[in-house]
């Protein structure tokens, strides 16, 4: 199984309710939250803000303590298939910048929470959002 670090990127709006960004995958063009492999030199809440910034153009504040974990399959250019095992960070969006490495690759969305969770394929990635969305984590 291979080890990712990601983050639940949100935001609180002037109703009082707390909206998830979702990006698109590269190849499958599936909604999913900003995630990766770990980065050297980089603690896994510092892995998981890089690839924030990466995949989605977003900084912000990442909570020090995951939220949870969710598995995935990776399927392959050569067919083979991957289990990955995601440690997710919630994170506060504090910046979203208009030019970042991967913006021609993907398309980047805020969504209500509980729409969020109902755009996602894995159930367990579904059920991490609706805790973001329920009461705004730490970060």
């Amino acid at each position: 199984m291979i080890q990712q670090y990601g983050v639940v990127p949100f935001r609180d709006i002037a109703d009082g309710t707390t909206e998830i960004l979702l990006i698109t995958s590269r190849e499958t063009r599936r909604w999913v939250v900003p995630r990766g492999n770990p980065i050297a030199g980089l603690t896994p809440p510092g892995s998981a803000a890089q690839e924030a910034f990466e995949e989605a153009g977003i900084k912000g504040d990442v909570a020090p303590e995951a939220l949870g974990t969710y598995r995935y399959d990776k399927r392959r250019a050569s067919g083979l298939i991957d289990e990955i095992l995601v440690a997710l960070f919630p994170m506060r969006v504090r910046e979203i910048l208009d030019d970042w490495p991967e913006r021609a690759e993907r398309e980047r969305r805020w969504f209500a929470a509980e729409a969020a969770a109902a755009s996602v394929a894995e159930a367990e990635l579904a059920a991490l959002i609706r805790r973001v969305g329920d009461g705004s984590p730490s970060a």
